[in-house]
This record gives C-alpha cells, sequence and structure tokens, in this order.
C-alpha cells in the first residue's frame, strides 16, 4: 500500500509540473540568418490593436500577459507573404492575471524596474527597452485549417540574436493584413533570460520557473 501511495504521489507531482507549462508546440531555433528583401507592397502594423501575447509557469502556477508593438511592416507580392519585421516596446510588458500590487510587483520584476539586484533578472527594459523579430523565410503550409505559412525569423531580445521557426495565418483583405499565429514556445535562456532556470541552477525546487516561454502573434497592418 505503501508504494502505491508513493507511487500515486509521484504521478500527481509529475502531471502537475506538465500541466504548469506554457501551451503551445516548441519554435525550432538556430542561428541568426539572412532577412528576406520586403518585395511588394508594403502594409504598416497598425500598433493600437497589434500585440503579442505571452504566458510563463513555474512549478506553482502560471502568468500571462500582453506586449506591445512599436513598430513593424509586412510586405505582400502578389497576396503571398514575402517579407516583414517588427520592433517589441519592452516597456509595456502587461500582466493580465493579476491586480494591484501583485500585478505591479510582477510587471516590475519582468522589467527590471523595481529593486536594483533585480534589473537583470529578466527583460532589464532600462538597458534593453526593444526588442525586434525580422522574417528571413517563408514556405506556403497547405492543409493546415491554422497556419497557412511556416515563418523563420530572427528575433533579437537582451541583444541576443537567434533564428526561430514557427507556423502563422496571413489573411489579407482589401487593404488589409491579419498574421495570426497558433501558440508557440521558445527557451528564454537562448536570450540570456537565465533567472530561475531549474536547467541551470540546482536546488530551486517550488521557486523553478520553467525555461519556455509561450508567444503568440497578432499583427494587424494597412497599405
Amino acid at each position: 500500500m505503501k508504494f502505491i501511495s508513493n507511487f500515486t504521489l509521484v504521478l500527481f507531482i509529475a502531471f502537475f509540473i506538465f500541466s504548469c507549462k506554457p501551451s503551445g508546440e516548441k519554435a525550432e531555433t538556430g542561428e541568426a540568418g539572412v532577412v528576406a528583401e520586403e518585395t511588394g507592397v508594403l502594409y504598416t502594423v497598425n500598433t493600437e490593436s497589434s500585440a503579442i501575447m505571452w504566458e510563463g509557469a513555474k512549478v506553482t502556477g502560471k502568468h500571462n500577459g500582453d506586449l506591445k508593438i512599436k513598430s513593424g511592416e509586412i510586405s505582400m507580392a502578389d497576396g503571398e507573404l514575402t517579407g516583414g519585421s517588427f520592433v517589441l516596446d519592452m516597456t509595456t510588458i502587461n500582466v493580465m492575471d493579476l491586480e494591484g500590487g501583485k500585478k505591479a510587483g510582477l510587471e516590475g520584476h519582468l522589467k527590471g524596474t523595481g529593486e536594483e539586484e533585480k534589473k537583470d533578472h529578466f527583460f532589464n527594459v532600462n538597458q534593453y527597452p526593444e526588442g525586434k523579430f525580422e522574417i528571413t523565410k517563408v514556405t506556403k503550409l497547405m492543409n493546415d485549417q491554422d497556419a497557412n505559412y511556416i515563418v523563420k525569423g530572427n528575433l533579437t531580445l537582451k541583444d541576443h540574436t537567434k533564428e526561430i521557426r514557427f507556423r502563422s495565418k496571413v489573411t489579407r483583405e482589401n487593404d488589409m493584413v491579419s498574421v495570426m499565429t497558433p501558440a508557440f514556445t521558445i527557451d528564454r535562456t537562448e536570450w540570456g533570460i537565465n533567472y530561475g532556470s531549474a536547467s541551470l541552477s540546482d536546488g530551486l525546487k517550488d521557486k523553478a520557473i520553467n525555461d519556455e516561454i509561450g508567444l503568440q502573434v497578432k499583427l494587424f497592418a494597412k497599405k
């Protein structure tokens, strides 16, 4: 009976830890690639309606929020995506699942605008106020109800640049273009965001923060 109880406990803990991971498939990463030439018609990103949705997780739960786009453009030729880029305003990191002091505290920790010793725990927005994504290659995707392109591009965070690959659904209607991605994840440690990583530090136990960050791109652009 003791063995069964212990085994059940192990299963419960394993399930709990597994469930506290960001949603989405893991994006492939590699060394930075050559940025694609933006050919055809340029569409300017609407910074008011566009955002990057994010999700972070630790052993004891998850948090989610959004991040504003500072500027960007998408290029289309003959109805097909050819390139694009956008700048992330890291100073706009927003926590959506908390309120009041807890919300302000987590936002300050993520931005690194609170206590001096915590400024570089995550994104250190005073030193790195912007991030950037630049498309390097697009490939048409067939028979996928959630996406019609595979997009590869250089993501820069905290002066670290890696090429990532993810699925995306691009829709054009009249003079508008929307770019929506299914949720995907990246390993934050590849961009030097190492705070609380169980893979880099021993003994964190229930304070460990998952290395993966969940992301979902929502872009709206107009000619």
